[in-house]
This record gives structure tokens, C-alpha cells and sequence, in this order.
């Protein structure tokens, strides 16, 4: 069982999970026709971010300094993620007040701006920050990504406390 177990086997894991969680996003994006505001945009690379950097991790063995680096990198980065996280449920409840559009509307965007730039800020959002689009089991996208980045933090926990 500690063989299946590996500081490498356990970080690709958390990879591929990673990368997982931003395909379904963007498949509920396009399946249910909807266009992400610049929160979820942030939340995606947040986990890209995390992604990236569990798979960085799969390439070293686990010393002591890595462990250390890998932990704190990933604290961070999983910290970074559960505020932005907070920050959307907050304006999803009305707890927190932000203009209705948080971006720019996407024709609008590549009507009047060369390419280049109207990708770059594709990249920032343009739907409603505050707009509840879609749900599973009575739990939203921002909530989902806030139990992710907590799995992530705990998942990141146990690598350092049990993996050698």
C-alpha cells in the first residue's frame, strides 16, 4: 500500500484532478451555454495554478526542503483560491454589492477590439459575478470550487504529514 502511495503517485493524482475539475467547468460552460465571470475565470487558473504545481512536485523526490516548499506553495495558492471563492458566494448571496456586469459583453468585445486584445480579456469573464447559473445538488459553482480548494489544502496536508 505505501508503494501505491508515492510523494509522485500522490501529486499527479492531485494533478490530474485538478486539471479534471477546469475541464468540467468549461463543459458546463459550454453545455449549458454560459459565460463565466471574471470570479470563476480567476478560480480556473487558481486551479491551474494548482494543477501545475502538483504536477511540478511529481518530478522531485520528497526532501525535506521540498516537502516544505511543496506545502507552502500550495497552502498559498489553495488560500489565494478558497478568498476568491468566498468573495463569489458572498456576491452570489448579496452579502457583498457589485455592478450587475463584471466584464465586457463578449460581441461587444470582439465588434470593437483588435484580436489579440479581445482575447485577453476573454480571458478576464464577462457574465454576471452575482447571477446563480447553474447548480448540482443544490450547490453552486463557487461552492464547489471552495470544497475543492479545502480537499486540495487537506490533500496537500496529507502528502507532507504521511508521504516520504
Amino acid at each position: 500500500m505505501q508503494n501505491f502511495l508515492s510523494f509522485k503517485k500522490i501529486n499527479l493524482f492531485g494533478s490530474l484532478l485538478a486539471f479534471i475539475l477546469v475541464g468540467l467547468a468549461v463543459a458546463i460552460q459550454a453545455q449549458f451555454n454560459l459565460e463565466p465571470c471574471p470570479l470563476c475565470v480567476t478560480q480556473r487558473i487558481v486551479f491551474i495554478v494548482i494543477g501545475c504545481l502538483f504536477l511540478l512536485f511529481s518530478f522531485f523526490n520528497p526532501s525535506q526542503f521540498i516537502r516544505f516548499f511543496h506545502l507552502s506553495s500550495l497552502l498559498i495558492t489553495n488560500i489565494v483560491g478558497i478568498v476568491f471563492a468566498i468573495k463569489h458566494i458572498l456576491i452570489q448571496s448579496k452579502w457583498i454589492t457589485v455592478p450587475a456586469e463584471c466584464g465586457i459583453d463578449l460581441d461587444y468585445m470582439f465588434e470593437n477590439f483588435p484580436l489579440t486584445e479581445a482575447f485577453s480579456l476573454l480571458f478576464k469573464g464577462t457574465g454576471d459575478c452575482s447571477e446563480i447559473d447553474w447548480v448540482f445538488l443544490g450547490v453552486t459553482l463557487p461552492q464547489l470550487a471552495l470544497i475543492a480548494y479545502i480537499m486540495f489544502g487537506a490533500l496537500t496536508f496529507y502528502i507532507y504529514k504521511k508521504i516520504k
